[in-house]
């Protein structure tokens, strides 16, 4: 696997160690308001001092001192074992975490979009999608928040956050009257303005816990209730819903407008579609009227075979036959780009990274950075 190590920052000989910091001068100052200013990508290849301090020896002096370093005795230690002199300890400059890239700015929409992406067929890159898409938009300048709602956890661990370290997650947002969303919500180590609640494997009891209130209709529409409040301090909210559709997927489809079905270009994922669909036209029917189905992704997509150039064909056929109707996916569309195999998606999770930090390089990155573009700029 590829492992990536974080660099230290240069320090600068050249300038003393009292001397303040110079602004820079390249540094970009059109910040929008929220989120807070990027810290600088360049921070380990700082610019080079212009001016050289009052008492720097001239090259003579310095020519010397090279002469005498070189003639020091084998033993003697080096310069990186040396005391730090202005506090007579060694130097210990930590890294800090994985800062998103910056990607074009994409325009904020008016109320924020909630956006459930769900597939009851597990392995299609549902998880990877909700990651990443959330990442891509956040370097784009928008306020993104993400829902877990998988009691396996994986978004949460994805984002770098251990879920046996948490004292709130989604359990007890759903399960204890007096937690709110405010006091469950973690913001992202390294992007400031990228949110998660977070979840524990102890979310699989939430059907158990809370079945008094489902005949009531109270235990369907919790996660709405409850996360109203928080929801308007973003643009963006996106819930990874479990394989499933259980009471937490049922959550997660109250509380969306939109839904988004990530999927590979396979026969089953086809026949799974339909299903989910079904499902997804009885909750318009009942508890949320508004929900609309705002496409599909195609993820770990390979185009140069004749099942995925079908299935893409039978996919944008079924959308186009529902046009002008009141079918929930009437507007739907097959979002571009598909997102390619890359080895880069499966390695990032591993080390608590969406794929933008941790290969921003990579297809995979490049392919969400435009797949948040298609979301963002299609029509609600």
């Amino acid at each position: 696997m590829n492992s990536q190590e974080p660099t230290t920052a240069a320090v600068d000989s050249t300038r003393p160690a009292d001397a303040p910091a110079q602004p820079d001068p390249d540094a970009d100052t059109d910040a929008i308001d929220l989120p807070p200013r990027w810290a600088e990508l360049d921070a380990d290849h700082p610019a080079p001092s212009d001016t050289a301090p009052a008492d720097a020896p001239d090259a003579h002096t310095a020519q010397a001192s090279v002469d005498s370093a070189s003639a020091a005795p084998a033993d003697t230690p080096s310069a990186e074992a040396q005391p730090d002199d202005a506090n007579g300890v060694e130097a210990d400059i930590q890294p800090g975490p994985p800062v998103l890239p910056k990607l074009e700015r994409l325009p904020r929409p008016q109320e924020p979009r909630r956006i459930a992406l769900i597939n009851q067929k597990g392995g299609v890159g549902k998880t990877t999608t909700t990651v990443n898409l959330g990442a891509a938009l956040a370097a784009s300048g928008l306020r993104v928040l993400m829902i877990d709602l998988d009691p396996q956890a994986h978004l949460t661990l994805s984002l770098g956050i251990d879920p046996d370290d948490l004292d709130l997650s989604v359990y007890e947002l759903l399960t204890e009257t007096g937690v709110s969303a405010g006091e469950v919500v973690r913001m992202v180590e390294g992007s400031p303005n990228l949110g998660v609640l977070p979840a524990v494997t102890n979310l699989a009891g939430v059907e158990s816990e809370l079945s008094e209130m489902v005949a009531t209709g109270l235990a369907q529409t919790i996660l709405r209730n409850k996360t109203n409040d928080l929801v308007r301090q973003f643009d963006y909210v996106l819930l990874d819903c479990p394989p499933s559709l259980g009471l937490l997927t049922i959550n997660g489809l109250t509380a969306a407008q939109e839904i988004i079905v990530p999927m590979q270009a396979h026969f089953l994922a086809l026949q799974g579609m339909g299903k989910l669909f079904e499902t997804i036209n009885m909750i318009r029917q009942g508890i949320n009227p508004s929900l609309t189905v705002a496409g599909v992704v195609l993820c770990m997509h390979e185009a140069n075979t004749i099942l995925a150039s079908d299935v893409v064909a039978d996919v944008e056929g079924f959308f186009e036959s529902a046009r002008g109707t009141a079918l929930p996916w009437a507007n739907a569309e097959v979002y571009p780009p598909p997102i390619r195999r890359n080895i880069k998606l499966a390695e990032a999770p591993s080390f608590g990274q969406s794929v933008l930090t941790y290969a921003p390089d990579s297809n995979g990155a490049k392919d969400y950075a435009r797949l948040a573009r298609s979301v963002a700029k299609a029509a609600v």
